[in-house]
């Protein structure tokens, strides 16, 4: 007999057996118990495991969410103190920024002052200098006049008027002696060349300009009014 057949006969017998023989269904049932008890706790050791894995990660997203929350409040109080170092870097540039203007305003007023005068000083020594190589090497005189113009005639209001006047070979010559001379310097030298023949009754022959620094925009306007232009002493030679 196998253990197919003993199987079969088991199966067929087993439930009368069980209905009518008692210490056969008591080892029936303390089997059955103990195999039952024995998933039963299997099943609630898995359980309590996943209770307390469940447990641990709330407690860990709790702590995540805390460290989270304190790291933002970290973020925010040091972009409050960023943002109050640059308003008071901000306001620091902004005093030194007026203290420099003040200062700068303060020099060059100085400075203005300081190089006005010495405009002044070095355009009456270049006029000298230059009046001096025309007269040792060119066989003319220059001789400086200052009239006062009270028509207001060439500066629009009564004012001392100052020429150069070349005399060559009984020629007469009104020229103006400057280190650099603008658009609106021509113009106004015209004016002195007009008062002066008004003043004097007399017809000018020539109108030079003898500077160095001739602004570009001057240029078409002496043209257009007949003022000769020289850049050098060594040019007057050919008048």
């Amino acid at each position: 007999m196998n253990i197919e057949e003993i199987k079969t006969i088991i199966m067929h017998e087993l439930p009368n057996i069980v209905r009518t023989d008692d210490e056969v269904r008591r080892l029936i049932l303390d089997i059955s118990h103990n195999q039952f008890l024995t998933r039963y706790e299997s099943d609630r050791r898995f359980d309590k495991i996943m209770d307390e894995l469940a447990d641990q990660r709330k407690k860990s997203d709790a702590r995540w969410a805390e460290n989270q929350k304190k790291s933002d409040e970290k973020w925010a109080e040091n972009q409050a103190k960023l943002l109050a170092l640059e308003k008071r870097s901000d306001e620091r540039w902004e005093n030194n920024y007026l203290e420099l203007k003040k200062l700068h305003k303060k020099y060059d007023s100085a400075i203005g002052a300081i190089g006005s005068r010495w405009g002044l000083y070095s355009e009456e020594s270049f006029r000298n200098g230059l009046k001096g190589i025309l007269e040792e090497n060119f066989d003319i005189e220059v001789i400086n006049i200052n009239e006062f113009d009270d028509e207001g005639f060439v500066f629009g209001r009564p004012d001392q008027v100052e020429l150069d006047i070349i005399i060559k070979n009984g020629t007469l010559i009104i020229c103006e002696l400057k280190s650099s001379i603008s658009k609106s310097d021509m113009y106004i030298f015209e004016r002195k060349v007009r008062f002066y023949e008004k003043n004097h009754k007399r017809q000018v022959s020539k109108m030079i300009v003898i500077s160095p620094m001739v602004d570009e925009r001057a240029k078409p306007v002496a043209e257009k009014l007949g003022i000769q232009i020289y850049t050098s002493a060594e040019n007057v030679e050919k008048l």
